[in-house]
């Protein structure tokens, strides 16, 4: 039996006459023959932003994608005493209602009809017409919360917070990632007065919903049915400051209503599938949806645990395919923990999609949320988020709270549409890899939260490591090292080298990042004079402070690259013959409370003769502009301001390095 995910939040009435004869029907096709819709004009059935979706990612349009022949089409409906319902080009079907049995045979004689199957029954009996969904939030407000500000960028109130903190999520809010640009679907069973609701205030005013469909009544109207959706649709989009914001609130999105509120029948997982191939074509980047079903009202289409293999049903076979087109899907896992069936609900059995359970905004399963594995064994529930008491926009108008893998469902959507918006680089799967790998069960996933409670800064932080690149050359002994990454101008770098002959990095130098407050991809340089008597490979690594807090500090290694040097930088050089064409030496040295003396002897007089210092780092503390005849010269190195530690001297003609030396102060 579907739930909307609640725990107690709602008794579900018994419908009466669950024997009752179907009248509404799946007529499934055998082909898309002469429909008029080609492979090489997809504009005729997909928009431009579902077709640049299948170009960025590489996937290719192919069958599914067609249209349902139209002819296919006009010849059911145009069958007496019959009603079409919705089409499905994914199913390559048509749903249909009659409770004529020779249109029933009718249909089924058309050469082009596969089959002809019933889906479901409308009963009038449902107690007192109550719409079976209603009264599904807890109404009760929240304490009140004192206003936390800090540096992040929403105010967020204690309990907003808290529940966004159990995966380090403000820190995404604060690099810019808000959900500007990306779209979202949710299915669900209404978006109840959504218009009008302080939770939706800026997505109303902004006009970030983007188009709506209810394939029930089949109508735009989605506003006057039922709550759950508008529930799930507030913890992605809220924005009321010091109580209330959502994942990612400055989103877009398609609402779909999908969901019967009246029945229970496999034709729901139908329409489901239906508001799929809407979101896919529309161009929605995210699909949330905290719908799932198991047993219906008709007991002899129930399905059985082994069922639950993300191949069987209608609706999980419809978000495997959504996957497919490139739409990240969010499923909420079930309510059944304590309940005889316990297990996961169709289509979070999907193997690709993220199916989602619930804990407590400290982290603790909620006991009625689901558990794995799917009935071929898969990981399932694959992720957890907020889903007890949790946070929602009540018909009341008020902000109360709420239990269900209903809300851990689009608090993770959200989090993962924001996480998908900084690196749009890599496909949906690439960030499903990292939400799993960002888990707090990553190493031993169970069967109650699968890989474990998200941290968005580590999810971050793998897909950074993996976007950003660096290149490096040597000219003489000058290194150069570039490098791309994205960042912040409150991020900063780190740049660390390791000579030949040495196990550990030192530093060597920082960068600060350039200016911007919204996380994008931007260019660096860095040139680094090598000190190594020994030639070899120089390896420098570049570690990005993306997080400076004291508090929160984290750093990340986003990449290492080498050079070679062929000789030794700050080598002393011989003749050829193996006498001392150029002698540098230097005394005293260890230098204590006096001054060392660098005494430069060359067969020839050099006229531009520059001296430089540099620290153990490779920074250089001095410079001594100088020249010299043929034969012996003597430079004072006044040491008295340099610092306790070992320093190297580069001795230069001109430009080229002809003999080094290094020193002690002690």
């Amino acid at each position: 039996m579907k739930k909307l995910f609640f725990l107690t939040l709602l008794s579900l009435l018994f419908i009466e006459n669950i024997n009752s004869q179907l009248n509404r029907y799946i007529v499934k096709f055998k082909n898309k023959g002469g429909s008029g819709y080609s492979f090489s004009n997809p504009l005729a059935y997909l928009s431009q932003r579902a077709i640049d979706r299948r170009t960025h990612y590489g996937i290719a349009i192919d069958s599914t994608d067609l249209p349902v022949t139209p002819t296919y089409i006009n010849q059911v409906k145009s069958v007496s005493n019959v009603t079409l319902l919705n089409v499905s080009r994914w199913q390559n079907a048509v749903t249909i209602q009659t409770t004529d049995a020779a249109a029933i045979t009718t249909i089924n004689g058309f050469p082009f009809v596969q089959s002809v199957n019933g889906i479901a029954s409308r009963n009038n009996n449902n107690v007192l017409g109550q719409n079976k969904f209603e009264q599904e939030e807890y109404t009760r407000p929240p304490a009140p919360s004192a206003q936390r500000i800090q540096a992040d960028y929403y105010n967020y109130g204690t309990n907003s917070y808290n529940e966004i903190q159990l995966h380090n999520g403000a820190f995404m809010h604060n690099i810019g990632l808000r959900g500007q640009g990306m779209q979202i679907a949710m299915l669900d069973n209404g978006f109840n007065n959504y218009l009008t609701l302080k939770a939706f205030d800026s997505v109303n005013a902004e006009n970030r919903v983007l188009g709506t469909w209810d394939f029930v009544a089949r109508e735009a109207n989605v506003a006057n049915d039922g709550s759950h959706g508008m529930n799930c649709f507030s913890i992605i989009s809220a924005n009321i400051p010091g109580q209330f914001i959502g994942r990612a609130p400055k989103a877009s999105f398609w609402l779909y209503q999908t969901e019967d509120n009246t029945s229970e029948y496999p034709i729901e997982e139908f329409n489901w599938v239906c508001g799929a191939e809407r979101a896919d074509s529309s161009g929605a980047d995210v699909l949330s949806s905290s719908l799932g079903y198991n047993t219906f009202d008709n007991a002899s289409l129930n399905y059985t645990y082994a069922q639950m293999d993300g191949n069987t049903t209608i609706a999980a076979k419809g978000a495997d395919l959504a996957v497919k087109k490139g739409i990240l899907v969010f499923l909420s896992n079930g309510n059944e923990g304590n309940n005889p069936w316990h297990y996961l609900v169709t289509p979070s059995d999907g193997d690709s999609v993220i199916a989602v359970g619930a804990v407590t905004a400290t982290g603790v399963v909620g006991g009625f949320s689901s558990y794995g594995p799917s009935g071929d064994g898969q990981i399932k529930p694959d992720l957890a988020s907020v889903g007890v008491s949790a946070l929602i926009q009540t018909t009341g108008n008020t902000v109360g709270m709420g239990n269900g893998t209903s809300f851990a469902c689009p608090s993770m959507a959200g989090l993962g549409t924001i996480l998908w918006q900084a690196f749009p680089e890599y496909n949906n799967m690439k960030i499903r890899s990292a939400l799993w790998q960002s888990g707090s069960k990553y190493t031993s996933p169970d069967d109650r939260i699968g890989y474990g409670i998200p941290n968005m800064k580590t999810a971050f932080s793998i897909l950074l490591t993996e976007f950003a690149t660096s290149t490096s050359s040597v000219n003489s002994c000058n290194a150069t090292i570039n490098w791309t990454s994205k960042d912040v101008a409150a991020m900063r770098y780190e740049i660390e080298r390791k000579v030949p002959g040495e196990v550990n990095y030192s530093k060597v130098g920082d960068v600060a990042a350039q200016a911007g407050d919204v996380l994008a991809i931007r260019n660096y340089q860095f040139n680094n004079t090598i000190i190594s008597p020994t030639p070899g490979i120089v390896s420098y690594r570049i570690r990005q402070v993306i997080d400076t807090n004291a508090a929160s500090f984290t750093a990340v290694y986003i990449d290492t690259t080498n050079v070679t040097i062929s000789s030794g930088c700050f080598a002393t050089g011989t003749g050829g013959t193996g006498q001392i064409a150029e002698r540098i030496t230097l005394q005293p040295n260890p230098v204590s409370n006096t001054n060392t003396n660098l005494s430069i002897e060359t067969p020839y007089a050099i006229s531009n003769m520059p001296v430089i210092i540099y620290d153990s780092k490779g920074a250089q503390v001095m410079l001594i502009q100088s020249s010299k005849t043929s034969g012996k010269k003597i430079i004072e190195i006044k040491t008295g301001r340099l610092s306790k530690g070992k320093y190297y001297i580069k001795v230069l003609n001109g430009t080229k390095t002809f003999g080094t030396a290094t020193f002690l102060v002690l």
